[in-house]
Formats: C-alpha cells, structure tokens, sequence
C-alpha cells in the first residue's frame, strides 16, 4: 500500500503541495489534461526549479489571466466541482476540503455556509490548488496520507477583510484538534488552503508512520525567509503490515485511568462535562471492588496526545485521585464524515462511516436530533426515529434494490 507523510516543516500552502507532487513524478501535462474536466477557463500552470540553503525544489504557479475574478460562493464552487467528471474519490475530497473551509468561515463571520461568499480561498488558482493536489494524489496512486505537527508563524497579514492575526481566523478553526508547534517566523506558514488540504487528507498527525520510504518530493513556497527553505517535503513509500488496515481509520491515542474511592459521585457529572468540553473523545466510569473491600469506580478517559496533559491537569484537579495511569493504544475504526438530511420535523446531523471506500453505516447525531427537538417541542425519540427512516430511504434503499436485481 502507497502512503504520503507529509512533513510540514515549513508549513503548508496548496502551491507547495502541488510542488511536492510534481517533484515526486507527477507529469504537468496530465495533471493540466486532469484538471480540464473542471472547465474553468482563465489560467494557466507552470513550474520551475528552485534552490533554497542547497536543496532543490518544485515551484508551481497558477497564473490567472484575468485581471478581475468573479465573487463565488461556497454553492458556486460546489456546482462546479459536481458538475465535472473528476473521479469520484477526487471529487469527494475535493468537496470535502471546501466544505471545511466553508464551515470554518461561517464559523468566524457568524454566518451559514450558504451565505458564504470565498474571497482569496474562492480565486481560481486555491480551486487548482485543491484540487490538482485531489487528483495528483490519485494519479501518484497515494493511498494514505499522514503529517507531521503544524509550525505556526506570528504576526499579521492582509485580506479582503483587512488586517488579521497570523494564522488567519479561519484557518485556526480548520486546525483544531491538530498538533501544533512553535514557529518563530513573522508570517503564514500554514494558509487556508493547505489547512483544509491536510485536514481532509491526513489521518493522523504527528510521528513518522512505519513504512519503507521510495521517493521524496519537495514543493516551494513562495515567501522567502534568510537562512530557510520554506518547502514542504512529502515523502512517499510502501506500508508493510496488516493488509486490511487500509480499510480503517488508525488513530494512536492515550487512554487515561484512575481508581477512585473516596468521591462524592454527584461530581462525576460535573467532571464529565468538562472533560467532553475540552475535547476528549470518549470517558466511562466502571464500578470495582476496591481495597479494604470499599466499593469505587475505574475512570477511563481517550484522548489524543495533544490533550494529554490538559486532561490529566482536569482530573486531577476535579477529582479526589492522587494519580493517573497513562497507556498508548491505537484505535481501528471507520472514517468517518459528517453530514445533514432532511426529515419531516427538520435538518439532521448526521455521521457516515466509510470501510475503505464504501459508506456501510450511518446514523444521526444525537445532539442535533436533541437541539430539533428541544427548538420543535417533538419528542426526542419521535425525530431520532424520524432520522432513521430517513436515512434507510436516502442511503441505503437503492443500494438494496441493485443488490435485490442482481
């Protein structure tokens, strides 16, 4: 199996991504023949070699012919890639990254996704950008992807809005969640167009996977900074070891536990909420039989390594324990997506889980079923019913007519 570690040192930015894909053997003229189905006139890509501190790298521009684009919306840019006969892995990823980019600014502006109007990240060479990456990736034959912690730069820059910190407010929404590390450059190392590339693509972020490299790539940015490459280096190789893990979404992650007995277990509750509310994934309490026989409970609490300490710092503090067993796990599980439906009392969330490349579960959120509600005043199980149904009809019932056929 192919995978990708993508090492951002030196950030990431959509140009540098498709440089790195070049310069690993992607050929320009296929990927220009690629991108044609998109049928979005105006540009034109080239590329270049650049030498940075001893080390070469690609250099790839989009170079847009016109002097003025036109504004377009998260719809307008969703018509477009829809409407193209990208194959079908590209085109979900590629809606997938501008999907996230669409809720990060909603997010910020305090809008909805529909009102959205991209400005930089909407302009012809982020939608090259994104989606020459989608497809290079499928022509590389790149199955899996992974990447290093995130350096983030300082200081401000400019946009259609103004002036704004560094990273740009909508791309710190793309990057929660991901391992971040200190940077002491003066500018954006991490744009939001290769926030959203990373974030959809990679499954894991941190150490080096285990696997045997063949080939590396280098993609340039383009800011210059003395003594420094500013390259993204992608390094590409076979996976060895179990043959079905690329069906699952491998996570490693930390499992945190303590023994307690001498709580009062009113503060349980208390301490889930807050636990929940700083991120961790999942925490359950099993009842033990404790020393001197006196009854207590196992707290057990999954997190990623960038809450680790947070999360311990939390139960220490909020609990009677005097420690915290830490252990490493990995957890095999489907990828996953989110989603929404319509049902007769309203829109659901809804989560869709993926083994490889086939959608085998879906099911409704309950916290969006439990917000219609409580907004509706429908009973809860009336609307969770409702989404279940809904989801048989809209998912799974042409899927069991061709099965039913053949």
């Amino acid at each position: 199996m192919t995978i990708a570690y993508f090492d951002c040192y030196s950030g990431i930015s959509g140009d540098m991504t498709l440089g790195a894909l070049v310069d690993l053997g992607l050929k320009l003229t296929a990927l220009r023949k690629a991108l044609g189905v998109l049928h979005l006139p105006g540009y034109t890509l080239r590329t270049r070699r650049i030498t940075r501190c001893g080390v070469s790298a690609t250099k790839v521009d989009v170079v847009v012919r016109q002097a003025r684009e036109p504004k377009r919306k998260f719809r307008d840019i969703t018509k477009l890639i829809q409407r193209s006969s990208l194959p079908r892995l590209a085109k979900q990823r590629t809606l997938e990254a501008f999907r996230k980019l669409a809720r990060a600014e909603a997010k910020v502006h305090q809008s909805s996704i529909e009102n959205i109007t991209f400005h930089e990240v909407g302009c012809t060479d982020a939608i090259v950008d994104i989606t020459g990456t989608m497809l290079g990736l499928e022509m590389l034959g790149i199955q899996r992807v992974y990447a290093s912690a995130l350096p983030i730069g300082g200081g401000t820059a400019r946009s259609h809005h103004g002036e704004y910190p560094v990273p740009a407010p909508a791309t710190m929404e793309l990057l929660k969640d991901v391992p971040l590390v200190p940077c002491d450059i003066q500018a954006e190392l991490v744009t939001p167009t290769g926030a959203a590339i990373i974030t959809t693509l990679a499954e894991q972020f941190g150490t080096f996977p285990e696997f045997r490299c063949t080939r590396i790539g280098y993609g340039a940015g383009t800011l210059e900074f003395p003594g420094k490459t500013n390259f993204l280096r992608i390094i590409i190789g076979e996976e060895e070891g179990a043959p079905v893990d690329h069906a699952y979404q491998k996570e490693r992650l930390y499992i945190l536990s303590t023994e307690i007995d001498d709580c009062n277990p009113e503060i349980f509750t208390y301490l889930f909420d807050r636990l929940f509310a700083k991120g961790c994934l999942d925490a359950h309490l099993t009842p033990i039989q404790m020393k001197k026989n006196r009854p207590g409970v196992t707290l057990e609490v999954l997190c990623s390594a960038q809450l680790l300490h947070a999360l311990i710092d939390c139960i220490i503090r909020e609990t009677t324990t005097f420690g915290v067993k830490v252990r490493e796990v990995d957890r095999y599980c489907l990828r996953r997506k989110q989603a929404s439906i319509r049902t007769d009392h309203g829109k659901v969330e809804v989560k869709e889980g993926y083994w490889g490349d086939e959608l085998i579960r879906v099911t409704p959120e309950y916290s969006s079923c439990e917000a219609l509600a409580r907004s509706s005043g429908i009973p809860l199980l009336i609307i969770y019913n409702s989404a279940v149904k809904e989801i048989e009809l809209t998912y799974f019932r042409e899927k069991k007519q061709r099965k039913k056929a053949s």
